[in-house]
């Protein structure tokens, strides 16, 4: 549609098909209607029948404005609404408007977001870059714990042997308490790469691949219930505490292991 200017008026020619050429009494009756002020609900009510009924543009916005309070009413031309059913001055066809002063300060509620994700998704979005490359924060609480009951005994780090009283050994996991033939837990799902007899003072232990350079090893073991290749879910039970190899008690050394190179599992967990 193109426009001309008419007595510092814009007049719309060539409508095109699918809009309504307003007429001229009804222009002439809303500027009217603007310029004396119409602050009535009468006046409200006679612009939006004038409007609605001479088809004056596609919409009719009324906007009133007092003490920061904005009321807008627009009406789609194409409408075929009756003008009993505009009527502002009826109380049934008022909508409910909630005032407040000026002064008064508006606030919106933050939503609280949060994850869906459980313990396993998280690894896995975790797992998505190589396991060294993983940051303590994101690492946290990736790992479900071993047992039912953690009783933290010796932790991981450089000790005194308690075998021989030597300083200067590095233990390679954390140490939880418990009785001997406790139930043993995944501590996350993945692969069983080894389930025996460790050489080196793991007595009876079993390894899990969690994937991306992550595993889990459970030493010290009274039996081992599961087997190399073996596919497992977090929380499965893999074998009974116990008290087998370089040990001076009942108890369960866990280990996290990155890339080959043990790490303090309390980060993980």
């Amino acid at each position: 549609m193109s426009e001309v200017k008419q007595h510092g008026r814009r007049r719309a020619t060539g409508p095109s098909s699918h809009e309504f050429a307003p007429s001229a009494g009804s222009r002439r009756d809303a500027l009217a209607a603007e310029r004396a002020g119409a602050s009535s609900q009468g006046g409200l009510s006679h612009l939006l029948r004038t409007g609605i009924a001479n088809g004056a543009g596609q919409k009719v916005g009324i906007a009133l404005a007092a003490t920061g309070l904005a009321l807008a009413v627009t009406v789609p031309s194409g409408t075929s609404m009756s003008l009993a059913s505009a009527d502002l001055e009826s109380p049934a066809a008022s909508e409910s408007v909630v005032t407040a002063a000026a002064n008064i300060p508006i606030t919106f509620a933050t939503p609280v977001l949060g994850t869906a994700l459980n313990q396993d998704g998280q690894l896995r979005e975790t797992l998505k870059v190589k396991a060294s490359n993983v940051t303590a924060q994101a690492a946290k609480g990736t790992l479900s714990a071993p047992l039912k009951t953690l009783d933290e005994s010796s932790p991981f780090g450089a000790r005194i042997n308690p075998l021989t009283g030597a300083a200067g050994e590095v233990h390679t996991g954390q140490d939880f308490a418990v009785q001997c033939s406790t139930a043993v837990f995944a501590a996350a799902g993945g692969t069983v790469t080894f389930a025996g007899w460790h050489q080196y003072g793991g007595g009876n232990r079993v390894v899990i691949d969690h994937g991306n350079g992550l595993s889990t090893s459970y030493n010290h073991l009274s039996s081992i219930g599961v087997k190399v290749g073996q596919k497992l879910e977090r929380g499965d039970q893999v074998a009974l505490s116990g008290t087998t190899g370089a040990s001076t008690g009942c108890h369960l050394h866990f280990e996290v292991i990155v890339d080959d190179a043990t790490v303090d599992p309390k980060g993980w967990l």
